[in-house]
Order: structure tokens, then sequence, then C-alpha cells
């Protein structure tokens, strides 16, 4: 299972409409290999989703993850913070040994 904060579900649902996208599409999460911990999340605006992906809705937001990428995002809460620092989307990923500074690559 996936979690999706109310400020992130909103956040995605805001990006969607300013890109015009359909009331099918989502925000895909993946992994893939680099960072300075080992893995990456990767993140992109899809129109749909493939056959083979995890869909998760919350608070009207839909994420889709490929069957690869859900082993490493498996209980991942992700939310968004937007302060003076910070602006973007945040990870909690209780499988992630360690994490980079940044919060973008982790090590499981």
């Amino acid at each position: 299972m996936i979690q999706v904060t109310e400020k992130a579900a909103r956040k995605i649902h805001d990006i969607l409409l300013k890109e015009g996208l359909p009331g099918t599409g989502g925000l895909r999460l993946g992994v893939q290999g680099g960072g300075c911990s080992g893995l990456s999340y990767a993140m992109r605006l899809e129109t749909q989703p493939r056959g083979s992906d995890q869909i998760f809705e919350q608070f009207g937001a839909r994420i889709f993850i490929d069957p690869k990428s859900y082993s490493y995002l498996e209980h991942i809460t992700l939310d968004y913070e937007e302060t003076l620092m910070r602006k973007g989307f945040l990870f909690q990923n209780p499988q992630a040994s360690r994490t980079c500074g940044c919060g973008t690559s982790f090590a499981v």
C-alpha cells in the first residue's frame, strides 16, 4: 500500500490540471539506479496507467507504480512540503536503510 497525504494529493491534482492531463492521468513513481545512496526516486506525469501497474488513489490523486519499483516503494508515504527553505515532494520510506541529505536517493 502507498499512502499519499492530502497536501501531496492536492499538489498532484494541481499539476495534472496545469498540464491539461485527462481524468485518467496520474503521477508515476519509480526507482532507478544512481544517486549518492544507490537508488533514486523517479517521478513523472502519465496520461494513463500501464497494464501491469499498481494503481493507488487517495484524496483524488492517482499514483502508478511498475511492479519492479513497487518492491522498493511498498509502504511509502508521499508528502508535499512548501517552506522558505524547501519546496517539493517528500518520500518517507520505511524500507530505506539510509537516505541522502536531499531525500531523493536511498539504499535498502
